[in-house]
């Protein structure tokens, strides 16, 4: 007990030396001129960028790289703590406690008597208890609630079509097997071709940007269908792009070349050859 609660008293410090150096950031006298400029609206962008460098540190399962980045993304939860502070908003006290009640209300198997048999019983009633919270805030704002509601706008595309098709689902609007996606996903293609051919004689087609959408949303819902996650794919994807495009520039640069200087073809065979090397 003694050492837990010394771990306790070792991150309370620790929090608190943090809040403390943001405040004196923030400090009108004597604070940091870029901080002070800072708002809500020109910090965002930071901490959406540091939440995918953890997850790119956890995809490269940097243990070291992950405490740094987790860190980073730690001062971003301060620093707009801070802010929201200066403005009689809230503070980092107002957010932790907020998250320790919806942690306490969402776990009543963990933190209460109720019981859950399964993993998969929880991630149902937590979604259960999630479209309960959403349902009581639409009332609350006079409107009509809907399946979709809280499904960000901010959201990267793909991950917002995932969340979007997901809750969809729920209510039963879904392709029930995998092969009928993949027949969408070749209807999508062949109207992208019809466009291609009207975008020849008429120039760019903003129909031919939808049809691009719909291909991708289609996609989207197929990785959705075997239970492989889009934005983790993709990004699998431009990793091993960037590594057999390098791999290729290597080869080229031993050989005195550069892809400019080349062709096509000797550029694909180099593609070839990268790939059999893996």
């Amino acid at each position: 007990m003694a050492t837990t609660q010394s771990a306790k008293d070792g991150a309370t410090c620790a929090i608190e030396q943090l809040l403390d150096i943001m405040a004196r950031l923030r400090a009108p006298e004597g604070g940091c001129p870029w901080d002070l400029e800072q708002t809500f609206a020109t910090i965002a962008p930071y901490t959406i960028e540091e939440a995918y460098e953890v997850a790119e540190a956890i995809e490269r399962q940097d243990m070291g790289a992950l405490k740094d980045e987790l860190g980073d993304l730690l001062l971003q939860v301060v620093f707009h703590a801070q802010m929201a502070r200066e403005a009689g908003a809230f503070d980092f006290n107002d957010v932790a406690q907020a998250i320790s009640a919806k942690m306490l209300r969402r776990h009543p198997h963990v933190f209460g008597s109720a019981s859950v048999a399964s993993a998969e019983a929880q991630t149902k009633a937590w979604e259960t208890m999630k479209a309960d919270e959403r349902a009581a805030k639409a009332a609350a704002d006079g409107r009509r609630p809907s399946v979709l509601d809280g499904v960000s706008a901010a959201y990267p595309a793909l991950m917002r079509a995932m969340k979007l098709q997901r809750r969809a689902a729920r209510v039963g609007f879904d392709w029930p097997e995998a092969g009928q996606v993949l027949d969408k996903i070749r209807e999508e293609i062949g109207e992208i071709e019809a466009e291609l051919g009207a975008a020849e004689s008429t120039g760019a087609s903003d129909r031919l940007q939808d049809e691009i959408g719909d291909l991708l949303f289609a996609c989207v819902n197929l990785a959705r269908h075997v239970d492989v996650d889009p934005e983790s794919a993709l990004r699998k994807g431009n990793s091993k792009f960037d590594r057999r495009f390098r791999q290729i520039e290597n080869w080229l640069a031993d050989a005195g070349k550069s892809p400019a200087s080349v062709s096509l073809d000797e550029m694909e065979a180099l593609w070839q050859r990268a790939k059999l090397t893996e």
